[in-house]
């Protein structure tokens, strides 16, 4: 028996939307046993599915096949999460905030904004 592998990480909840896992398929962000793999590419139990979503990788292997999608307890019993753990908040870089209707950045604004990420230009 196999399932397509949007599907499944759709319902075990990887991603939100079966659109989304569909899209990461399409855009190369999801292998299945080390393969590119397309939306419709079947998986069976036994298969790791490595998913780059959300800014960070995820390697699960699949335990149990679900076509519909499941409840969180349930959901986290259908793979073995082999994933690193995320990095640490304070590693995380720093999103710059702008306060809502303040308008355009100035150009003094874009390059504190662009110092502060690291991408200040020669």
């Amino acid at each position: 028996m196999s399932a397509r592998v949007d599907s499944w990480i759709w319902a075990v909840r990887l991603t939100k939307t079966r659109a989304q896992a569909a899209a990461a398929c399409r855009a190369g962000h999801v292998k299945v046993n080390g393969e590119r793999a397309k939306p419709a590419q079947p998986v069976k139990p036994g298969d790791e599915v490595r998913l780059f979503h959300g800014g960070r990788e995820r390697i699960v292997e699949v335990k149990v096949l679900h076509a519909k999608r499941i409840g969180p307890p349930v959901a986290a019993e259908a793979y073995v999460d082999n994933s690193p753990p995320p990095p640490p908040r304070e590693q995380v870089a720093v999103a710059a905030v702008r306060d809502r209707g303040t308008g355009r950045p100035t150009k003094r604004d874009r390059r504190e904004l662009d110092e502060l990420r690291g991408s200040r230009r020669a």
